[in-house]
């Protein structure tokens, strides 16, 4: 219940009447909703299963947010998700995966933008090896260590077999994490810089 009232309430939020008008009236742009919610729902069910509950994959959520915004990003989540439990093998806890697997990272990764936005040189380099590499690896870190205190709190899991089965992944997964968003970031904004909502011609490139 407490998941699903957070889950909730941390979508709710993310409404803006104004956004949501433009979405249902441009196609482009649900198209993109539509397909980064696909790529992330068939990345999700590349995974390995180390204990029920705690699965290793790539997340791609980085990526999405830069490219659509937290707003939208929640919503393809929220479709990511309902794709990955209409096609999901064993019973799958709705409202946690989509906590864990969506809303908190798409909130840690563009968190994590704006703080590169304030405070590092808008430079096109700083926006792909930072706001994308660095970034989706420190977020694929995050969920593993977020996750593996959520089941410790409900105590599905001891520490020690959390410590020592999941959480030494987030060593581990940073670096493909890094490395597929890192890649495809440098090839939306090499080719298709108007794809990505987060990425400014006019203060990365004109400098």
């Amino acid at each position: 219940m407490a998941t699903m009232l957070f889950s909730l309430f941390a979508f709710v939020v993310s409404f803006d009447k104004t956004q949501l008008l433009t979405l249902l009236k441009t196609p482009q742009r649900q198209t993109g909703v539509l397909c980064c919610a696909l790529v992330m729902a068939i990345l999700w069910k590349i995974q390995a299963g180390i204990l029920p509950h705690l699965d290793i994959h790539i997340l791609a959520i980085t990526t999405v947010t830069l490219v659509l915004g937290w707003r939208l990003s929640l919503i393809s989540t929220l479709l990511a998700s309902l794709l990955h439990l209409a096609f999901a093998t064993t019973p799958v806890d709705f409202f946690s995966f989509w906590l864990l697997t969506g809303i908190i990272p798409v909130y840690i990764s563009y968190g994590l933008f704006v703080i590169c936005y304030q405070y590092l040189p808008k430079h096109f380099f700083i926006y792909i090896f930072v706001c994308a590499f660095i970034c989706a690896g420190l977020v694929a870190a995050c969920k593993i260590l977020i996750t593996s205190v959520y089941y410790w709190t409900l105590g599905l899991y001891d520490w020690q077999t959390l410590q020592y089965n999941y959480m030494f992944y987030s060593v581990i997964m940073w670096f493909p994490e890094a490395m597929l968003n890192g890649m495809a970031i440098t090839l939306m904004i090499t080719y298709r810089p108007n794809w990505v909502r987060t990425f400014y011609d006019q203060e990365y490139l004109d400098r």
